[in-house]
């Protein structure tokens, strides 16, 4: 659970929020999304991207108001 304040809902804390939700997917499948990348030519970072927002809609958010 990711527990926010209401009020908080700036650029750093979404920039927070992807950056976490990067490393959790990189230890998770970073050695896959590398394979991938190379074999479809595509760019590891734009992948880790994407898949670590599609990560921030599996989190269950607690706001505080």
């Amino acid at each position: 659970m990711i527990y926010l304040n209401y009020n908080n809902l700036d650029a750093e804390t979404q920039q927070h929020l992807l950056s976490v939700s990067k490393e959790e997917i990189e230890n998770k499948f970073g050695t896959d999304l590398k394979i991938y990348a190379k074999e479809n030519h595509m760019e590891y970072e734009t992948i880790l991207y994407e898949e670590a927002v599609k990560n921030l809609y599996a989190y269950t958010y607690v706001f505080n108001i």
